[in-house]
């Protein structure tokens, strides 16, 4: 609540809190600043100016009511406002959740598709996700602001022997008295600029974004009608994801989004194990809630087993975003393959597809493992990718950084030569490649981040066209070094030679990009040599040029029995090498 003595005006953060204790105030530069412990988990902050000089520790039951008087105020400090815990508050999230859910229902009934795989399988990839092969996904958010371990703090900040756990208790104090709940008016975001960050991915080349809407934490990017803990009505006081869709598309890229809610179910249910902010009784609409044990996570099956209750939630939030903000991809976390969620998911892709055709577009979710059926979404491979080209159109997200995922201080990143060289494999494998980002909790993005996407605006000014709007052609690579199939794979970096190529095919061209530059300028392509056997599935054609693309001078080749032979005399560089070759 902000309450000015002078002009009685009051405005109070619509949170459904309940339950509030230890109210303490704190003057500083005749500004007081109200925190209201709650007695389970929860937080706010009320800002009152005045003349007192002292701070003042009341005992109270309740907090909710909206003042206008600095009396009144200071009245229903010490005795409590008796808000029930059924209180209106509840009441409209609850409306709104059922109006999502028979949203849904209404929306599917409607067709064409149906809750069914069979059904969600004739759905298409994006004509735009053809062509665009380099996104940019960012994690921002509370865990930004600790900006310790990885994104990942809300979690192990409560699980004891965690290096999270330990930093926390050494800055912050003990998760009694500061939780993970804490942070949100820590998060500012004052130096937030979307067209600045827009034009920065732009730059690099990027075709769609994808900024998270609501991670593990459960603290939501974005305007909510299901919950007051959101970045609208806490902490930045701003709709993050509706700004970046709107500048997004004001600077023509396509705007996607994320949403990782699934995990809340247990993330935050180690708080329980010891004395922390994270306590029953709990409710839905409580930040920390429902905080379960943490079951073995690939567990298909595994117990306590997601509520009706629960579900629900996570159909009408993910609903909500669809409705709110249109994304042209929907992509998901992992803990989707859970059985629980199967019913729920089916009727999420079938609300969301039926959504595209009403806005005229196709629309598909991105989705990790199996939680869909194999040819209804768009597969994703976490932090790795495959050994040969596929038949289908695929997606691997990755970071900049091999040791999280959010801005931390302690980041490990890639070079900018081993994102080029990524980008370069994953599309001559069918594939696009989601790069992550972590701006800071303040909104600015980090140097390490911002030096890799400058490298990729270089490179993308003068090679964008071998990896945009290309196919796949009949052979994916050449050399000796084969990154291997699977999740988290990036590790540790790759070791290319100038013997390893990668091929794609558009604009009437092939595309061989040589992942390691030579050093004496010659380069051989034995993919592109004369075929010993024009029976076998080899190249055997006629090629009437070639060019260095980024590389002014004239270049000098043949065909032989070792392969397309190019000299390029003078050529230097820290980034792979593309040769187009144009084919009579």
């Amino acid at each position: 609540m902000l309450l000015n003595r002078q002009t009685g005006e009051a405005n109070m953060y619509r949170m459904g809190l309940r339950f509030f204790s230890c109210p303490i105030f704190h003057v500083r530069n005749k500004q007081i600043t109200l925190y209201y412990r709650k007695k389970y988990h929860d937080i706010m902050c009320v800002a009152m100016s005045g003349a007192s000089r002292k701070a003042k520790l009341f005992e109270m039951g309740t907090a909710g009511k909206c003042l206008h008087d600095w009396s009144a105020c200071h009245d229903i400090i010490k005795k409590g406002s008796g808000r029930s815990r059924s209180g209106k508050q509840g009441d409209m999230t609850s409306e709104a959740e059922q109006k999502y859910l028979k949203l849904v229902d209404d929306v599917i009934a409607q067709g064409p598709y149906s809750a069914d795989w069979g059904s969600l399988m004739d759905s298409r990839v994006p004509e735009w996700f053809n062509r665009e092969r380099l996104g940019i996904f960012i994690h921002w958010g509370l865990y930004s602001v600790p900006a310790n371990s990885n994104e990942w703090y809300s979690r192990n900040m409560y699980i004891k022997g965690m290096p999270a756990y330990e930093h926390h208790i050494k800055t912050y104090g003990p998760q009694s008295e500061f939780g993970y709940k804490d942070f949100i008016p820590m998060f500012r975001a004052e130096k937030f600029r979307p067209e600045e960050w827009v034009r920065l991915f732009k730059e690099a080349g990027a075709g769609y974004i994808c900024p998270v809407a609501e991670h593990h934490d459960g603290f939501q990017m974005y305007e909510s009608e299901l919950s007051h803990w959101n970045a609208k009505e806490m902490g930045p006081k701003r709709d993050i994801v509706g700004e970046l869709k709107a500048e997004a598309e004001k600077q023509g890229l396509v705007f996607c989004t994320s949403s990782h809610r699934a995990e809340h179910w247990f993330f935050m249910g180690h708080g329980k194990e010891f004395d922390s902010d994270i306590k029953d009784p709990m409710q839905k609409g409580d930040f920390y809630w429902p905080a379960m044990p943490e079951p073995d996570n690939q567990d298909l099956f595994s117990k306590p087993y997601p509520t009706e209750e629960y579900l629900d939630d996570w159909l009408a939030r993910t609903a909500e975003i669809i409705v709110k903000y249109r994304p042209k991809f929907l992509y998901f976390d992992w803990w989707l393959q859970h059985e629980a969620f199967k019913p729920y998911l089916k009727k999420l892709a079938a609300f969301y597809y039926n959504c595209g055709v009403q806005w005229g577009m196709d629309v598909q979710i991105c989705y990790k493992h199996d939680a869909m059926m194999f040819g209804s979404g768009i597969v994703d491979v976490e932090r790795g990718g495959f050994a040969e080209a596929k038949p289908y159109r695929w997606q691997t997200d990755t970071a900049v950084a091999r040791n999280s995922w959010c801005y931390t201080d302690t980041l490990d990143y890639k070079s900018s030569e081993e994102i080029i060289q990524t980008l370069v494999d994953v599309v001559s494998k069918n594939g696009n490649l989601l790069l992550n980002i972590g701006p800071k909790a303040d909104g600015t993005i980090p140097d390490g981040d911002r030096r890799i996407l400058e490298d990729l605006a270089a490179w993308m000014k003068d090679n964008k066209e071998a990896v945009t709007g290309v196919k796949v052609w009949r052979k994916s690579m050449e050399g000796p070094v084969c990154n291997k199939e699977g999740q988290f794979q990036d590790q540790q970096a790759l070791v290319y030679t100038e013997k390893d190529y990668r091929f794609t095919a558009g604009h009437g061209n092939i595309y061989a990009c040589c992942m390691k530059c030579p050093k004496d300028g010659r380069f051989v392509v034995q993919s592109l040599r004369d075929s010993d056997d024009q029976n076998v599935p080899e190249f055997h054609g006629i090629i009437d040029g070639v060019d260095i693309l980024g590389f002014d001078d004239d270049v000098e080749w043949k065909v032989g029995a070792e392969g397309l032979v190019v000299q390029a005399k003078g050529i230097k560089s820290d980034f792979p090498v593309v040769i187009r070759v144009h084919v009579e």
